[in-house]
């Protein structure tokens, strides 16, 4: 055991990455300045967001940490043996395997580049008390700094690459929804029109992202009493005519996420049921409208639940009205200083990529009963917003089967 190596490179195969090697020197460059102006002599990131970001390499964790390791000069990633080179093939700059011989490799590998003393920059909101504990002892800091706001602002403006790869996956989504809508009919089971919308969006991604890595795509797509929540995963419930729809397809390419979500309903939709829609729609129109530079999350906020309250619907309401987009999942990462909520003071910027989705819960046994949501992903531009989601909304395209 003692002559075993604690850690070692292996390189093999081409590089095959999601960006240009150019766009990742960029995010580094901003990142160095960032670490400059806080005095910050070394990163360690451990989200798969943050190393997704400025490496390109999207971990598989399955119980083992990684990390990567960025200095004035070098940007490593730290990898299991499990992965052989596929981290290194996958990653922009420097990649080290640590080897489980014996425990703690991970950070004698992480020490290995950043030395002991100096002051680190980690994720504060990643690091678990353990891992915490452990970077103090291996690396014995300086000074610890909580980097993750500073490089959650970071990304929360998008370079064009990044525009380009997000424009992909709203239209890959449009794909999974047009999917969906043919796949709809009564006595069918949630999963079995869940399955036809993802098949669809992961063909689609090959298609246009023929060196890519495959995974995480998912479709969310509810029925009746499971449309309540946004966030509810789809089961073996069977469509009855006159259900409520919630249609939500998430395609992931290279670690970004893009989302559709439209209310649909079986063959028809009853008068209360049709209210409430009509109303989500009108709030959602509105809110596009209101997606402009120089206008806050909050102020947004503040006048949807104005017009939420007009129609006397607020308290059907749950959560906030748009989130940021970009490397994030629904399982890791998500840019918490860009949503559309009353705690959230930060200015839309050009640049900055957000979605319009208000979503009204009836309860059960009211007349209407059910979740309403739609979801567009808007573009910031120098004078307002891009809509880059092209699948309809309303009772007009999307009263199906």
């Amino acid at each position: 055991m003692t002559n075993r190596p604690q850690q070692y490179r292996f390189h093999q195969g081409d590089r095959v990455l999601p960006f240009a090697a150019s766009e990742y020197d960029a995010r580094l460059a901003d990142l160095r300045e960032i670490m400059e102006h806080h005095g910050v002599e070394a990163c360690v990131f451990t989200s798969m967001h943050s190393i997704a970001y400025y490496s390109g390499f999207l971990y598989c964790s399955f119980g083992r940490p990684y990390g990567l390791v960025v200095t004035a000069t070098e940007s490593v990633t730290i990898s299991a043996g499990i992965d052989a080179g596929q981290p290194w093939r996958r990653c922009h700059g420097d990649n080290i395997t640590y080897t489980d011989w014996q425990r703690d490799n991970y950070w004698r590998a992480v020490a290995s580049v950043t030395g002991e003393g100096r002051v680190i920059g980690c994720e504060a909101d990643h690091l678990t008390l353990v891992q915490s504990e452990k970077l103090n002892a291996f690396l014995k800091p300086k000074r610890g700094v909580d980097i993750s706001k500073a490089v959650m602002e970071q990304r929360m403006h998008k370079s064009a690459a990044e525009l380009e790869i997000i424009r992909h996956g709203a239209a890959v989504a449009d794909v999974g929804g047009f999917a969906i809508r043919e796949a709809v009919k009564e006595g069918l089971r949630e999963i079995d029109i869940a399955m036809a919308g993802r098949d669809a969006m992961e063909l689609e991604i090959a298609k246009r992202f023929p060196d890519a890595e495959y995974r995480d795509t998912w479709v969310w797509f509810q029925s009746g009493i499971n449309t309540d929540g946004a966030h509810n995963p789809v089961t073996s419930r069977k469509l009855k005519r006159g259900d409520i729809l919630s249609l939500n397809t998430f395609p992931m390419i290279s670690g970004y996420y893009t989302a559709l979500e439209r209310t649909m309903f079986v063959k028809e939709c009853d008068p209360a049921s049709r209210r409430i829609w009509d109303i989500n729609v009108a709030a959602h129109e509105y809110g596009i409208s209101l997606l402009k530079p120089g206008v806050s999350c909050a102020e947004v906020t503040a006048k949807l639940n104005t017009f939420f309250e007009e129609h006397q619907v607020l308290q059907y309401r749950t959560f906030g009205y748009g989130h940021s987009f970009g490397v994030l999942s629904h399982y890791y990462g998500r840019e918490a200083g860009l949503e559309l909520r009353e705690d959230i003071d930060t200015v839309l910027e050009p640049g900055m990529v957000i979605s319009m989705e208000p979503m009204l819960t009836i309860p059960e046994g009211q007349p209407g009963a059910g979740g309403y949501r739609e979801h567009d992903i808007l573009f910031i531009t120098e004078d307002g917003n891009e809509d880059i989601t092209k699948y309809p909304y309303g009772p007009e395209t999307n009263i199906v089967g």
